[in-house]
């Protein structure tokens, strides 16, 4: 690539545009990102010796293009898939992902921290971070412009801006600017000055400290980042992030360059592709597409579990004024954007800062408002320590409205959500659930909101059962399961979106000669302990069901609940003893994949949890394990499991 004549650079931005458009139309992705930075990225590398330097590319939503320079044109047609190329950098996949991403504003921290160590190894190579203006919103950010401008060692940032359009004497100014304050005779005659002015008698410390705040004062006026400037970086920019010529020496420039370094960058989201430059929002991360027109591909049926908690939000709170909602950089993906429709009054976006989000809230929860913060569960994570030290501990009313939990599918262990309940199940007076269905979903929103504490509603990525609804939305018994099937052999206790196959599982076991009980927890926290001790030692054995990691997560909450009622966990062949299984993820990273084929890999499927139910009847161990023999395909996931 960097052999290449100039005038075909042109032909190689177009031809990896067409392939991130033919593969993505198909496995879906984050398609705008990426087309924005085509042009970036081949000057990128161009300038910087990949692997050698590192370049550190914040979330990964932008990696496409750097993914096909980087030798993976022949994989990238399993983007995403079960199995193939990840849709975000992996050290693990090639030399040349530095780093593993796939959460917003991490990359100046990880990029800084790479640069010290080269430092402190006495090594020579460059470090390059590259973060868009939206994960520019991240606190974390700041903190690491603030800590790396300070420590003053070298390291180029990368700012790419695709919500600014560039004004043509912006662009003719800056690139003089650049050209001045790179340039050494600059920065030698700025030192001759200072030191001829300090060698004035009587006066000359005067004059040098007035004409520093001339300069500065000229600064503030003429460049654009003097933001950066203050936090110990140079400031090169903006500069057309679609003109190579221009890219290339702007980074050659920066490279060069001794401390910290900045480079404004501004492009175009979706460049390239008509339907993404008109849309570039919807096509930040569609699914599957038909590449000619960009028409979405969408299934026809039941609404998603995000369109039902939308409607829910918005229904209830046209019932009670101090209802608000809260996003961070999601209104789209949540639902929220129905809120900031009917109240934008009542909608706050704070970016991406999840953490700010929970506080913000809060706040407002302290003043008599009724709060909804709707975040992924991935992206929940952030916000730990504030859900305990700011919600929790005081026991405000903040409604944390847990979209995606459980397996999320192609865009891998990043955005899986399995650990919600372990996170947040440790808080003191927190109350947590998850529903069956949409229709409990708006029960459970309904319940949440009037508490006078804490309390998250978790549910699933992705089209809902499809369940009529009954009635408008209504509290439920806090604390409260509800058994859907009885039997006497074995008792099933499932959360969330397992119990419709728990239910299913159940009917086949009934098929074979094997009557299960079917409870549906409803609540982690305050769990049922009554109704699932009374099944638990009324049939001998049970089997918990969650789409979460199994380390700290509901069975575990089940484990303990027997434990502290006296039940004797163990073997069937103890007196009055009670057989658990649980049934989750278990302690490993979720990979990508589609959803129904990762809910087969950890027996998250009816036929998965009759599977598992059957096997915890020992007299019945030689017929299970011939079924067991016979299946192909996913006994991994079964052991695990």
């Amino acid at each position: 690539m960097r052999a290449l004549p100039p005038e075909r650079l042109p032909d190689l931005a177009a031809e990896v545009r067409a392939a991130i458009v033919d593969t993505v139309s198909r496995t879906g992705g984050h398609i705008a990102p990426s087309l924005g930075v085509v042009e970036l990225t081949i000057a990128l590398h161009r300038v910087f010796d990949s692997p050698l330097d590192k370049i550190i590319f914040d979330v990964g939503h932008q990696c496409y293009a750097h993914k096909l320079l980087t030798g993976r044109r022949e994989e990238f047609s399993t983007l995403r898939q079960y199995g193939g190329l990840s849709g975000f950098p992996r050290r693990e996949e090639s030399p040349h992902d530095q780093f593993d991403t796939g959460h917003a504003s991490t990359s100046v921290s990880a990029a800084f921290g790479i640069a010290k160590a080269r430092d402190l190894k006495g090594e020579k190579h460059e470090v390059v971070a590259v973060i868009g203006d939206g994960a520019m919103t991240g606190g974390m950010a700041f903190e690491a412009l603030n800590h790396a401008g300070h420590d003053g060692t070298h390291l180029v940032v990368v700012l790419n801006d695709n919500r600014m359009s560039i004004a043509p004497n912006v662009g003719a100014l800056s690139d003089y600017l650049r050209k001045m304050r790179v340039s050494p005779h600059y920065w030698r005659f700025k030192a001759d000055i200072e030191g001829l002015l300090r060698r004035v008698p009587v006066v000359g410390e005067g004059l040098a400290r007035f004409a520093e705040r001339v300069k500065n004062s000229l600064k503030y006026l003429l460049v654009p980042g003097m933001l950066f400037e203050e936090l110990g970086f140079t400031y090169l920019g903006p500069v057309d992030g679609h003109d190579l010529d221009v890219l290339e020496r702007v980074l050659q420039d920066a490279r060069d360059f001794h401390g910290p370094v900045l480079v404004h960058v501004v492009t175009q989201k979706g460049r390239g592709y008509a339907p993404a430059e008109d849309n570039p929002y919807a096509f930040h991360g569609p699914g599957p597409f038909d590449p000619d027109t960009g028409e979405r591909l969408k299934s026809n049926g039941a609404p998603t579990y995000s369109e039902v908690f939308a409607k829910t939000l918005v229904e209830l709170a046209g019932d009670d004024q101090r209802v608000v909602a809260i996003t961070a950089a999601m209104p789209d993906g949540t639902g929220t954007e129905l809120m900031a429709r009917t109240f934008p009054e009542r909608f706050f976006d704070v970016g991406i800062a999840e953490e700010h989000a929970m506080t913000f809230a809060a706040g407002l929860a302290a003043q008599g408002m009724r709060p909804v913060f709707a975040v992924y569960s991935t992206f929940l994570q952030r916000a730990t320590d504030q859900f305990i030290h700011d919600v929790a501990l005081p026991g405000l009313p903040v409604v944390v409205a847990v979209d995606r939990a459980g397996i999320v599918g192609e865009d891998g262990p990043t955005h899986q959500g399995v650990f919600d309940i372990a996170i947040l199940r440790a808080a003191p007076g927190a109350v947590l659930m998850s529903p069956k269905d949409e229709d409990e979903l708006r029960h459970m929103l309904k319940t949440a909101l009037s508490l006078d504490g804490p309390a998250v509603v978790r549910y699933p990525r992705g089209q809902a059962p499809g369940v009529t609804l009954d009635g408008p939305p209504r509290t439920l018994p806090v604390g409260k399961g509800e058994v859907l099937r009885e039997g006497q052999d074995l008792v099933i206790v499932a959360l969330g979106n397992t119990v419709h196959p728990s239910l299913r599982a159940a009917e086949a076991l009934a098929a074979r000669g094997i009557e299960a009980a079917v409870i549906n927890a409803r609540f982690v926290k305050p769990l049922d302990h009554d109704l699932i001790l009374t099944w638990a030692r009324r049939c001998g054995r049970i089997l918990t069901v969650e789409e979460h990691a199994l380390t700290g997560g509901f069975g575990s909450a089940v484990a303990e609940a027997l434990a502290a009622g006296g039940a004797a966990i163990g073997g069937g062949a103890e007196a009055r003893a009670v057989t658990l299984k649980m049934l989750g993820i278990p302690d490993e990273f979720v990979p990508a994949g589609k959803p129904a084929l990762l809910r087969e890999r950890y027996g998250l499927t009816p036929e998965g949890i009759a599977r598992v139910a059957e096997a915890m009847f020992p007299e019945r161990r030689g017929e299970a394990d011939e079924m067991q023999t016979a299946a192909t395909g996913n006994g991994g996931g079964r052991e695990r499991a």
